[in-house]
């Protein structure tokens, strides 16, 4: 799974005219769904969350789009949402669209469904809508009963994240909250690298989620899971020792995060100056490092600094680029 990550992530800056029907842009999009709320007390608290998100695409200087928010209208939230992923399945990027569901969700032990005003959306029908996407795909289900999401949306260049574990934790699920406070707090910024990823806002709200039920003293009835590897199986917070998976599988299937680390809503200083086709090459010598070193016990000593040295040389050429290219900006300006 990592080669076909490294595969997309080296191929997929747009080159040359976008194909016929599709259009070129540039910058981050963020598209927010707020579904039924059920109770008024709900409504405030999603409307809370869809704003931190709000407030968090402004700061990163993303297209910004949401449905749920305003007063009930034609088309239904439904038709609005395939139609609006329609159009963004047109647009032809190396830049992330992040797709945030917040609401209730609900599952009857075959299909597993995000609540929306009027008529639902099932995992399935959201796993079609977006298959056409072409782009880096961030979906994040905050729902109640979103673990099935994982296994329908699962797939190459998506981070697919799930309030819960399954689809029968069906209570109101927190997970929401936190995360959204997270993805533009500094505090959550576990590497510190002035920037919070999807990974590190993951892991915060899981980690505030688990307190809340622990002062409570209640058990938990919602377990996030992450999954960017594309074999549909996820991972726990408690996997995690900072941003590395310190867990495997079983059959030794490799662990979810290093994309997620890689995608960052609102981005440090240094991370603004890369171009796309240059951040692409970075996230592609990143993920080679992490490979290598998963495969460290299985390679001779030498063998191992060896392709480690190729890695790091690589990565720090890439670096000089950049500060080449910022110190001549910098000397060309009046």
């Amino acid at each position: 799974m990592i080669h076909t990550l490294l595969l997309f992530l080296t191929t997929a800056a747009p080159s040359g005219d976008a194909a016929a029907g599709e259009a070129a842009v540039t910058g981050q999009t963020v598209l927010v769904v707020v579904g039924a709320e059920g109770t008024e007390a709900y409504g405030e608290m999603f409307r809370e969350w869809a704003g931190r998100w709000e407030q968090a695409a402004t700061a990163a200087e993303a297209r910004y789009f949401s449905i749920g928010m305003d007063v009930a209208s034609s088309p239904d939230d439904r038709t609005a949402l395939q139609t609006r992923i329609k159009t963004l399945a047109g647009e032809v990027s190396s830049e992330p669209i992040w797709l945030v569901l917040i609401g209730h969700g609900t599952f009857d032990s075959r299909k597993a469904r995000f609540n929306l005003r009027g008529p639902d959306v099932s995992a399935a029908e959201l796993a079609a809508w977006i298959e056409p996407i072409s782009r880096p795909l961030a979906v994040i289900n905050c729902a109640s009963a979103s673990g099935p999401f994982i296994n329908k949306l699962s797939g190459p260049n998506r981070v697919i994240v799930t309030a819960t574990k399954s689809g029968f934790q069906h209570n109101f699920a927190r997970f929401g909250g936190p995360l959204s406070a997270a993805i533009n707090d500094p505090a959550a910024d576990l590497d510190k690298d002035e920037q919070t990823s999807l990974l590190e806002a993951f892991l915060y709200a899981s980690a505030e989620v688990a307190e809340f039920y622990n002062v409570e003293n209640r058990l938990a009835t919602e377990n996030a899971l992450l999954e960017d590897t594309g074999d549909a199986l996820g991972t726990p917070a408690d996997w995690f020792r900072g941003v590395r998976a310190v867990r495997t599988a079983k059959d030794g299937t490799t662990p979810d995060g290093l994309r997620a680390n890689q995608l960052c809503l609102v981005r440090s200083d240094l991370e603004k100056r890369l171009e796309p086709g240059v951040r692409g090459r970075r996230d592609a010598l990143e993920l080679q490092l992490a490979d290598l070193r998963s495969r460290k016990k299985a390679l001779a000593a030498d063998d191992y600094y060896r392709q480690l040295e190729v890695i790091l040389i690589g990565l720090a050429r890439l670096y000089r680029e950049v500060d080449e290219a910022v110190e001549g900006e910098t000397q060309a300006a009046p």
